[in-house]
């Protein structure tokens, strides 16, 4: 499809990449020294831009980047060669001969699969990088803990595979701190079966932007995995995070397409959710749920024109939204309107937002459209 970039934009996100410059070296600075950056940008790097955000990362001295597939590794590696890559899903079989080609590392959870890679490293004539997952609680990838040593031991005696890492994922790091610690004490037994285990030549990772907070300080970790912190949002509300003063990576705008005046007892929308009470001035937005703005925020969200507050009315519809601008600043059409982030005085962040659409800040960036250009602040970060 052609972009047709030289088009007035009437729905964009802007993407502050010296933001997330400062937010990592923010985030370095809060870790031991020892520690090493782990950048997940799977997604498009949460809707991001994958190649503009890991393009900033490498800049800016992530060690490794995490994803979710072999379709995003191979985007992330024709950025060129020296970064680890780490493919967090497990890949299909006839996906094993390109771990060699894109000389990415997989995720290993059984043992068929290290007899897998083996063999797609030997057909290949190279060793083959993997990161051994322990579930410990999760339920999702991994070998059970107590199951870990044999699986251990079949990787260890494997000629075409070096174990590049160990990890573990949290099932509920930002609420349940009594379950993340008998993960983390699951984790670091299955460690101590491991013989022979060269921790140092490892990545040990366990933690991700909310489990760090329960980190301990003496351990043999030495990597955390950074998602949604790096963007600058905090994985709930009231988090020792906000002691690390990240900044909103992604703001969401729009336009207002038309503004007129609707009469008392006027039903608006599909669906007719909303009765005017009172003579209403309305601007209808550019935007919608085709591009990102939740039909779960129907005549819930607010957005900023001004600088200002203004209801939504009605059913977010897919292409356009009503907003009651009565009481707000003068709307022509034309005005930008903010859906997420700061314009004036004002502020909406990207939970609140979620808040309105009843899902959570990672859903939110994700579903940012693909209709919606992404514009990239480029300028050095300080």
């Amino acid at each position: 499809m052609r972009t047709f970039s030289h088009l007035p934009l009437r729905c964009w996100a802007e993407i502050d990449l010296a933001a997330l410059e400062r937010n990592l070296r923010q985030i370095r600075a809060s870790l031991p020294a020892h520690m090493r950056y782990v950048a997940v940008v799977k997604a498009d790097a949460y809707g991001h831009g994958l190649p503009q955000v890991a393009g900033r990362l490498m800049h800016a001295g992530a060690d490794l980047f995490a994803v979710a597939n072999l379709t995003e590794a191979a985007a992330l590696r024709e950025l060129g060669p020296g970064w680890p890559i780490l493919v967090l899903s497990p890949l299909l079989p006839d996906e094993d001969r390109y771990l060699a080609d894109y000389d990415v590392a997989a995720t290993v959870s059984t043992l068929e699969e290290v007899d897998r890679f083996n063999a797609a490293g030997k057909a290949a004539g190279r060793t083959i990088a993997v990161h051994l997952k322990i579930d410990t609680g999760m339920g999702r990838l991994g070998v059970w803990h107590e199951e870990a040593p044999a699986l251990y031991d079949r990787i260890a005696r494997a000629p075409h595979l070096q174990l590049a890492g160990i990890f573990t994922h949290f099932a509920s790091p930002d609420d349940d701190p009594d379950f993340t610690a008998e993960q983390r004490q699951r984790f670091l037994a299955a460690l101590a079966q491991f013989p022979h285990l060269p921790l140092a030549d490892l990545f040990i990772h366990a933690d991700n932007s909310a489990g760090i907070e329960t980190m301990p300080g003496a351990s043999p970790f030495n990597a955390v995995r950074i998602g949604l912190l790096q963007f600058g949002v905090l994985p709930r509300a009231g988090s020792l995070l906000a002691t690390v003063r990240t900044e909103p990576v992604c703001s969401f705008r729009t336009r207002i397409g038309i503004v007129k005046t609707l009469p008392s007892g006027t039903t608006v929308s599909y669906g007719r959710t909303r009765t005017l009470t009172r003579d209403t001035k309305v601007a209808i937005l550019c935007a919608g749920y085709g591009d990102g703005l939740p039909r779960a925020a129907s005549n819930r969200a607010q957005v900023l024109i001004g600088g200002r507050r203004c209801p939504v009315l009605g059913r977010v519809t897919m292409d356009q939204t009503i907003v009651d601008v009565t009481d707000g600043p003068a709307a022509a059409c034309g005005d930008e309107v903010v859906l997420i982030g700061r314009q004036g005085g004002g502020e909406i962040e990207v939970a609140e937002f979620s808040r309105w659409a009843d899902t959570i800040p990672w859903e939110t960036l994700c579903s940012i459209t693909k209709r919606v250009p992404r514009i990239y602040k480029t300028a050095l970060g300080t």
